[in-house]
């Protein structure tokens, strides 16, 4: 097991609160990308920036840092997200009792600095120890909230390493997500007729009230163990004296299951397109796949070796299915990449009442430092497999 010693725990309590503190919502991730630039670069990674913020209209792009290692020992990639989601400006982290908490006006955005401290302690601990190691490439991704935007507008090619781990799973560490469903997104326009609502509504046709029959029809919620389906967004309207002629829509579809999506898809599909039934009336329905799903068997490589350093940092081992998406279903897509998605100890996550226990964190920091240590074991060790998978 790692000897805990050798993590800083103020270090890497006051990292998490450093980084915790300084704001950066989907699109808005320039100041956080900065300060840990100079971070890294004073870790002696080479840090690079790519082109994802024009691409997805943000004032950032992707980070990815490399530390050179020894070409005996294989590359390895960890993943973490610089976005949250909101509120998240000014957020004051309170740390009592071990656990981290924001004032309870913001999120606390453990959702993904969790990840990101923890990677930072390990690279300080690297520094410290001057241990052997391949490799580590260190990519943290922008607007992975909205769509997993950023790993999706990342060009994997210029990765080294051909497996890893993203650190952004909710719950205790030990935790592995073996399995996680693919998304597709509906944008639905349902358009009518405008007209004076008190003076002659006869006239009319209203969007608003076609659309809510067609939402009352849906399956919404939990359809079966693998899928879900939500409505999230709805606008329409001007005032109440005009019958809407419009009314957007957008909502999600998830399974684990493809051909369970797209069955389900095309039904919601349908059922918006039929309210052309309503004399003057229209739908017009836009879907997007979002990201795909990916599923890794518990004898894979990947699983295998995160499940040996998680036993070696002395925690349970749990193989989870998860019902979000991560950067990791982007990465399980690109031939040759094989990514788990692990738990960094975030609780509550997307609420005002986010929290973190320090222990999490330092368990975290833990399982890495015993990743190291086994890819460098050389012939026999776990790594030895990984090499041949």
């Amino acid at each position: 097991m790692c000897d805990s010693a050798n993590i800083n725990e103020e270090r890497l309590a006051q990292e998490f609160i450093r980084i915790a503190e300084i704001p950066s919502p989907s699109y808005r991730e320039r100041d956080l990308a900065d300060y840990l630039k100079g971070r890294l670069q004073k870790l002696g990674l080479d840090v690079e920036e790519d082109d994802a913020a024009e691409k997805i209209g943000g004032n950032c792009g992707n980070l990815l840092a490399r530390l050179p290692g020894e070409e005996r020992y294989p590359a390895l990639l960890f993943c973490s997200h610089l976005d949250t989601v909101t509120p998240a400006e000014g957020v004051k982290v309170i740390l009592e009792n071990g656990v981290f908490r924001s004032r309870g006006d913001t999120v606390l955005g453990g959702d993904d600095k969790a990840g990101i401290a923890a990677l930072l302690e390990f690279l300080d601990m690297l520094r410290e120890s001057s241990h052997p190691h391949g490799t580590l490439e260190i990519l943290f991704t922008v607007g992975e909230e909205q769509g997993l935007l950023g790993s999706r507008n990342f060009d994997c090619s210029r990765l080294k390493a051909r497996f890893g781990y993203v650190l952004d799973s909710s719950g205790k560490p030990g935790a592995i997500v073996t399995a996680a469903p693919a998304q597709n997104v509906f944008h639905v326009t349902v358009r009518g007729k405008a007209a004076h609502a008190g003076f002659e509504p006869e006239k009319g046709v209203n969007a608003i009230k076609i659309a809510s029959e067609v939402i009352a029809r849906l399956q919404l919620g939990r359809i079966d163990a693998e899928t879900t389906v939500n409505i999230g967004v709805i606008k329409g309207g001007k005032a109440t004296n005009i019958v809407p002629d419009a009314v957007f829509i957008q909502g999600e579809a998830r399974s684990l299951d493809r051909k369970k999506l797209e069955a389900l898809t095309a039904e919601i599909v349908a059922e918006f397109e039929s309210v052309s039934k309503f004399p003057g009336a229209r739908g017009e329905v836009r879907v997007t796949r979002e990201y795909p799903e990916y599923r890794l068997a518990p004898e894979q490589p990947v699983v295998q070796f995160a499940s040996q350093a998680i036993s070696r940092a002395g925690l349970e081992v749990r193989l989870e299915t998860s019902g979000g998406g991560s950067d990791a279903n982007i990465f399980n897509a690109i031939p040759g990449l094989a990514v788990a998605n692990l738990a960094v100890g975030m609780q509550q996550a997307h609420t005002t009442e986010e929290y973190l226990e320090l222990e999490d964190l330092v368990a975290v920091v833990r399982i890495l430092w015993e990743m190291l240590k086994l890819s460098t074991e050389g012939e026999g060790s776990a790594f030895d497999f990984l090499e041949k998978g």
